[in-house]
């Protein structure tokens, strides 16, 4: 195996066993073509890269040979390359990425001509029902002519999916390599929540104390968040509710941010009452306590004042009286218990809240948990059976759980 290929699968596996071909045209947003098909390739995909004459007068092709360790296609041959990569046969490519694409390159797409390489692969692609992504990069001016806007258009019109560009510094710049790599996953990711509905809570929640102050806990966000990405990737319509973060929500997901229990409370039943939602997760670490009576204002720092706590409203309990055939996953967060008390409390939890599943995590695992990227979990279902147990990335989890939930609905 070429050494290049030794980064396949280290982030992930979504596009494992995925062959990519990434059309290079000439456009200087082929300078982030490289990053891309290495980022493509951390998740699990083989790509192989295709360029016309222009776009080897800006990056060489030696570069591309050595991200993707797989020779660069920069003239057809007799070897017709772009039947090989593109044909209608076992192992033509699963998707034609062609980014950047220049307005020259796009409107020669929408218009059938294909005088390069690049385009030769795009047409065979189309005409197999391959497919393809186009990631258009240029000068404003020139995204604005209405001819290249019709021409995108048609684009669309014909199943070609076409990936926004960025707009700054007066030029319509090549998207980021994060958002490529996550159109073309959710692409050809599995589609095994099609058509249905998937309600995600996440983050923590605050209480205020006075107008400025607030206690809260130390939840990130980042499971629910990778929860909400992966349903989004399956094909579901996605409506993640979560309490204060850093993180930017999931591409394609219906999202409500919110502050107080009060307030995840109030979308969440609105949610419950006005959709069919087919999953709920409840992976929020939603606050415990609120204060019997908040202060108006801001509290003086100069003396000593104490406040009362009265417990807030569960969330996950009012659930299943709101929508009985909803699929109920609660989450359930413990510190310092061994493995026995910690599912045991869980099981006791999902009976509790009538829940189909329930996820159970200690806190005060080294690396996981709160904050961590990663975490370390029990599943468990009805019968108080444990279905899976282990450490792993959230993202990776996050896949784990929708796995098992699904079954439930099959």
């Amino acid at each position: 195996m070429h050494p290049s290929k030794d980064i396949i699968g280290t982030k992930g596996q979504e596009l494992r066993e995925k062959r990519i071909a990434l059309g290079i045209t000439g456009s200087v947003g082929c300078l982030r073509s490289v990053d891309l098909a290495r980022e493509l390739m951390r998740h699990g995909a083989e790509v192989f890269v295709i360029m016309s004459e222009e776009a080897t007068k800006l990056v060489t092709p030696a570069m591309f040979e050595w991200a993707t360790g797989n020779p660069v296609v920069i003239e057809l041959t007799g070897k017709i390359e772009h039947i090989w990569l593109a044909g209608e046969h076992e192992e033509s490519c699963d998707l034609i990425l062609v980014a950047p694409a220049t307005g020259n390159s796009l409107s020669k797409i929408a218009c059938g001509i294909d005088d390069t390489p690049v385009l030769s692969t795009v047409t065979s692609a189309v005409g197999s029902g391959i497919p393809v992504m186009i990631v258009p990069a240029m000068h404003e001016s020139m995204y604005k002519n209405p001819f290249i806007l019709e021409n995108i258009d048609k684009l669309k019109k014909a199943n070609i999916d076409v990936i926004e560009p960025v707009r700054e510094e007066g030029k319509a710049k090549i998207a980021s390599v994060n958002t490529m790599v996550e159109m073309v996953i959710q692409k050809l990711y599995k589609k095994d929540l099609q058509d249905m509905t998937v309600l995600v809570t996440a983050g923590p929640t605050i209480e205020y104390i006075d107008d400025i102050r607030y206690i809260t806990n130390k939840s990130s966000g980042k499971m629910g968040f990778a929860l909400a990405r992966d349903a989004v990737r399956r094909g579901a319509h996605c409506v993640l509710v979560s309490g204060p973060t850093k993180l930017t929500p999931p591409a394609g997901c219906e999202y409500f941010p919110v502050e107080t229990t009060k307030e995840m409370l109030k979308v969440v039943t609105t949610q419950l009452k006005d959709k069919n939602i087919d999953i709920f997760i409840g992976a929020a670490a939603v606050a415990d306590w609120k204060l019997k009576k908040q202060s108006k204002g801001k509290l003086h720092s100069s003396r000593e004042f104490a406040i009362e706590l009265t417990p807030t409203e569960k969330i996950i309990e009012k659930v299943k009286k709101l929508s009985p055939a909803t699929v109920l996953v609660a989450f359930k967060a413990e510190h310092g218990l061994n493995e026995k008390q910690l599912t045991a409390k869980s099981y006791e939890r999902l009976k509790q809240v009538q829940a189909d599943y329930i996820v159970a995590n200690d806190v005060s695992e080294p690396d996981s948990g709160f904050q961590s990227d990663d975490n370390k979990i029990f599943v468990i279902n009805t019968k108080g059976e444990v279905l899976f147990k282990g450490r792993d990335s959230k993202h990776a989890l996050a896949q784990r759980i929708f796995d098992i939930v699904k079954g439930a609905l099959e």
